[in-house]
């Protein structure tokens, strides 16, 4: 189970949570010395500005076809309304051809939609699944930086004050890296060394 994973699952946050609360435990005589942080790991996958670039690669590759689908749809909207508009006057043939024509229109659109909307969630949840591992890895290196000796999201933190909180100097942070993700993101999934 790659981390990326682990942190989203419920039962993988709790198993951070618990691996933090013992950490805390055996390092009670350290725990004053310790440099702990939180940071809104959802905030940074909204926020980021590799965040923003996923989502315009996401918005360029889809919207030509969005376009395409969409004109798709006017214009069998125009055939559907011809055929309200004129069945009562038109030859029987017409008719039934244009009936055809729409049924068959509305068919294939739908069948197109739907195998659009899967694929952009299949690409979304790549471009995501890649965003996660370079964010973790991102902050991971924002910790070493840092001298922080544990940065833990705050999803899983029963509690925390808002002074540990260090997401707006991550997101800064962020500012400074490449805005692309890559394909393939260095150490994503991979715990940090020490």
């Amino acid at each position: 189970m790659s981390v990326a994973t682990l942190v989203k699952s419920k039962m993988g946050q709790s198993l951070i949570a618990a691996a933090s609360l013992a950490l805390f435990a055996a390092c009670n005589v350290q725990a004053a010395e310790m440099k702990v942080a939180t940071v809104n790991f959802q905030r940074l996958m909204e926020e980021s500005v590799q965040a923003k670039a996923a989502g315009q690669i996401l918005q360029d590759e889809f919207a030509p076809r969005q376009r395409e689908l969409q004109q798709k749809q006017k214009d069998l909207q125009t055939k559907q309304d011809k055929l309200t508009r004129d069945a009562a006057i038109m030859a029987e043939k017409d008719r039934t051809s244009l009936e055809r024509d729409v049924t068959k229109g509305q068919r294939e659109l739908q069948v197109e939609g739907e195998a659009f909307s899967q694929e952009v969630n299949t690409r979304r949840n790549e471009e995501l699944n890649k965003l996660q591992g370079l964010l973790l890895t991102e902050i991971q290196t924002f910790a070493r930086n840092g001298a922080y000796d544990m940065i833990i999201p705050t999803s899983v933190a029963v509690y925390s004050k808002d002074t540990l909180d260090v997401t707006a100097q991550v997101l800064t942070y962020l500012q400074s890296r490449p805005a692309t993700v890559p394909a393939k993101p260095a150490g994503a999934g991979a715990p940090a060394a020490r």
